[in-house]
């Protein structure tokens, strides 16, 4: 099965689906993941993944294409207030929306931002643990 996690700026929450699933579901999956406007991998992602043992140091962001998303058996958008990548019909498509843990508000400091960071990141544990159930 060919999975792809979406979001926009594929930094944070795609980026740590992609770590998890490849983590949880080994070889039962090929995984990667993508984002409208991708950025650069968030370092909170790559430390909050770091803190239970997965390393996406090696991560880098992407831009989805219709092709990417239709090469696909299954698309997983992880938008939640933005607006999610547009996909081709006919592409398997679950959607989770979790809210974005990157912020630029300045009176959120790094213990904060760490805790969002974890919080959407065992939030796509939880999840990409009862998908592996179904596969």
């Amino acid at each position: 099965m060919k999975i792809l996690f979406l979001c926009v700026a594929n930094s944070a929450r795609s980026q740590m689906a992609e770590g998890l699933a490849r983590h949880i579901l080994g070889d039962r999956a090929t995984v990667e993941s993508a984002g409208s406007n991708p950025t650069s991998v968030n370092p909170f992602a790559i430390k909050a993944m770091q803190d239970i043992g997965i390393d996406i140091t090696g991560h880098r962001s992407k831009i989805v294409t219709a092709e990417m998303a239709a090469a696909n058996d299954l698309v997983i958008t992880l938008c939640a207030d933005e607006v999610c990548p547009a996909l081709p019909p006919n592409v398997r498509h679950l959607h989770w929306p979790i809210p974005d843990p990157a912020s630029d508000d300045p009176d959120l400091g790094p213990a904060q931002l760490e805790d969002r960071f974890k919080a959407a990141r065992d939030n796509l544990h939880a999840r990409i643990q009862a998908l592996s159930q179904s596969l």
